[in-house]
């Protein structure tokens, strides 16, 4: 696939499909569904193995997003688009909904003997984290540049308000098997289901199964924590010692902790079935409580995801080489939630124009990692 400089694709029709099969009900597939109904007014069916909405990563994940982190990146203008596109859904479908909010974030670093509860001391524009232990802190962005959202907040809401822009679209409880054509073998009618002859009728099918999108996508696992705190606090901070863990706090007077990430596999565990490991839960309690003062209870919230992985670490984004009518969309690593919504809104144009205006998709395109086989999941 060949896409031109003003990010048209020769082999996507310009003419909108009248309804779309998205593998995958995380954030991609959420976004994706989302501005279809928006801008195009296009229903979409959500195929998902648990029937659910974000029962993986999506669900899972922190919910930190920043504007700037990946400028120097080719993943640059997607992060900042998607980070004003997380505003404009905050402002539209409210923010205390999605708890959705803009904070500061700090860099810390932490004394290799802090070994107990902090014991009072403060570092100079730190809100929160304190302790004989601490080193010292920079700025790694404020309200400016810094936001939150919860994700699986987010994507409920965002399928929420889909159903009702387009009301025919759904959710169905499975996994796709493979497209369907019709007996020219030309164009796309459906998607078949794994282990059934139910076929789901869709002239466009888009992969957004995240770790279980395709053969070329492997998996980090993560485990996190999610630990209650004394007041409402407004600072992520990422900590350097201690394990590097990472805490991104929330409205709610939670903070979502998290570190010590797997090696990149090839996910076989089932969406929403991950296993959290007694260890790795440890490692993260302990080392959170070493560099802060928060406190981990034997109550709080514990889980585990893969985030998805590409070899080149960079998004598979658009239409399948050789596959017509399917589309891919996945491996945007720890940065999935951030640019979910910039991803959805390209695809839905991509599908439904045949070209995505606000964001350059050729450095993204599917065929530059060459032979993909489509698994037969979706998450």
């Amino acid at each position: 696939m060949s896409l031109s400089s003003n990010n048209e694709d020769d082999s996507v029709s310009s003419k909108p499909p009248n309804h779309v099969v998205i593998a995958g009900a995380g954030v991609v597939g959420c976004c994706s569904a989302f501005y279809l109904a928006k801008e195009f007014g296009v229903a979409s069916t959500l195929v998902d193995p648990t029937g659910t909405i974000a029962p993986a990563a999506s669900g899972k994940a922190g919910g930190f997003l920043a504007l700037d982190w990946n400028d120097y990146a080719p993943v640059g203008p997607l992060a900042r688009r998607s980070f004003q596109l997380h505003q404009e859904i905050a402002d539209t479908l409210g923010s205390d909904k999605l708890q959705y909010r803009r904070l500061t974030c700090a860099a810390i670093s932490v004394g290799s003997t802090t070994t107990n509860r902090p014991k009072g001391k403060k570092l100079e524009g730190i809100e929160w984290a304190e302790g004989d232990g601490l080193l010292g802190s920079r700025s790694l962005g404020d309200e400016s540049t810094i936001a939150q959202v919860h994700p699986k907040k987010l994507c409920e809401a965002l399928w929420e308000e889909t159903q009702k822009l387009a009301p025919s679209s759904k959710l169905v409880q499975g996994k796709i098997q493979q497209p369907v054509y019709d007996n020219d073998n030309k164009e796309l009618i459906g998607a078949r289901l794994q282990d059934s002859e139910e076929v789901i009728p869709g002239d466009a099918l888009l992969y957004a199964c995240g770790p279980w999108t395709c053969n070329q996508m492997t998996g980090i696992k993560y485990h996190s924590v999610v630990v209650p705190t004394q007041t409402t606090l407004s600072q992520c901070v990422f900590f350097s010692g201690c394990g590097d863990p990472e805490v991104y706090v929330r409205p709610d007077q939670t903070a979502y902790c998290t570190g010590f990430p797997d090696a990149p596999v090839r996910v076989t565990e089932e969406p929403g079935q991950e296993e959290v490991r007694a260890d790795a839960i440890t490692k993260i309690e302990t080392a959170v409580q070493q560099a802060s003062n928060l406190k981990p209870l034997s109550s709080s919230l514990k889980q585990a995801c893969y985030l998805p992985s590409t070899p080149d670490g960079l998004p598979l984004m658009g239409a399948l080489p050789n596959q017509p009518g399917c589309f891919v969309a996945a491996g945007h690593s720890c940065w999935g939630i951030l640019m979910g919504p910039a991803t959805g809104e390209s695809m839905a144009q991509l599908l439904c124009t045949g070209k995505s205006p606000h964001v350059d998709l050729r450095n993204f395109d599917p065929a530059r990692i060459g032979i993909m086989q489509m698994v037969p999941s979706s998450s």
